[in-house]
């Protein structure tokens, strides 16, 4: 059931999972700290909805959100992480990609967007590009929404149907059952070839969109040692009934 934005402002949890993130998101400023976190599913997995969660009450000075279009003409000439780098973090910031560039992982192969070569160009080139991020001292988080091929066509027909949200209904979007399987085999190749110890897939059961927006949101501030961590007393260990961690990649479609 989806929920208002009135509605969450009335949920104690949600409350208390915001009050955190607000103490968070202060010690990354003051730390100058540099966060990225990449949300990444199939088609109405509920990515930019978990995003409008993470940022409901945190300073809107100091993070961005950054959902790119196709690339234009010179975009498609320049090194392909070139137009990502541009939006990494300054100090003190957090970056939310809706969608990354791990585009060239599952959508652009599965649509016919990119070719062959620069699939396997990709793979090595995402796993030196992520560990000289982490290295450099970015914090990375990188989450897939999923869903069953049933719960995304429940959410395709309303995306036609509902004025509200018919903006989000794309020609993709309309090919995303017919092409279920190949997205899954590449899904499947990108979790065994760019997940790592410093860098896993954090892996939400988003068929329960409230439940996998929590869970996300309480992953990362379990992961960050910012100071009055957990003093709401809202539990901050993700419940691993509905995130998975790299060794269960295989668990979820």
């Amino acid at each position: 059931m989806t929920m208002s934005i009135y509605s969450l402002e009335n949920d104690p949890e949600f409350i208390n999972l915001q009050t955190e993130m607000v103490r968070m998101q202060q010690w990354v400023i003051d730390q100058k700290k540099r966060v990225v976190i990449l949300f990444e599913g199939r088609d109405s997995a509920g990515k930019g909805g978990a995003i409008m969660h993470f940022i409901r009450f945190i300073n809107p000075r100091f993070y961005e959100v950054v959902a790119l279009n196709k690339p234009s003409d010179d975009e498609r000439g320049q090194w392909y992480f070139q137009r990502y780098i541009t939006h990494l973090p300054k100090p003190g910031h957090i970056l939310f990609f809706d969608r990354s560039w791990y585009n060239r992982a599952v959508v652009e192969p599965v649509m016919g967007f990119c070719t062959k070569t620069e699939y396997e160009r990709f793979i090595p080139q995402v796993q030196q590009f992520e560990k000289m991020m982490i290295d450099d001292g970015i914090l990375l988080f990188k989450f897939w929404f999923s869903i069953k091929k049933s719960e995304q066509k429940l959410r395709l027909e309303e995306r036609k149907t509902n004025p509200l949200i018919q903006w989000k209904l794309s020609s993709v979007d309309m090919e995303a059952q017919m092409k279920w399987e190949n997205y899954t085999f590449y899904k499947t190749e990108m979790f065994k070839l760019t997940g790592t110890k410093q860098s896993p897939w954090i892996i939400c059961d988003g068929n329960d969109k409230e439940k996998a927006r929590k869970e996300a949101i309480r992953y990362v501030l379990n992961s960050i040692p910012y100071t009055k961590k957990g003093s709401t007393g809202e539990r901050l260990t993700p419940d691993l009934s509905v995130i998975r961690i790299e060794d269960s990649f295989s668990q979820l479609k």
